[in-house]
């Protein structure tokens, strides 16, 4: 009866984990996916995401990625931040950088 017992609780914890770890798996490829689906990400999305210390713009210290490489372009009236108003007329950065060209002039 307890090896009955056991193989049914094993079972359980089993069950359980594969369930969990395939609902996270769902969870985290959905995201990705919608976030890739959306385009861009809108100004006041940055702006949370990457606004340290919450003043509504971003410095050089807090751009990352894109907005970092671009700051000067964007930062418009050359103040050292980029605003929401800078953030939303930005242009949009090119998908595949410099490594995309270099594929094209390859074929």
């Amino acid at each position: 009866m307890k090896n009955l017992t056991t193989i049914k609780i094993t079972f359980c914890v089993i069950a359980i984990a594969a369930l969990t770890g395939c609902s996270s798996t769902e969870n985290t490829t959905s995201n990705t996916q919608g976030q890739r689906g959306q385009g861009r990400p809108t100004a006041t999305q940055l702006l949370s995401e990457m606004d340290s210390n919450k003043d509504g713009k971003l410095s050089k210290e807090e751009a990352k990625g894109p907005l970092a490489q671009d700051f000067a372009k964007i930062d418009t009236d050359d103040d050292g931040f980029i605003s929401k108003e800078e953030l939303e007329k930005a242009p949009q950065p090119q998908q595949g950088g410099q490594r995309g060209g270099q594929r094209g002039g390859r074929q």
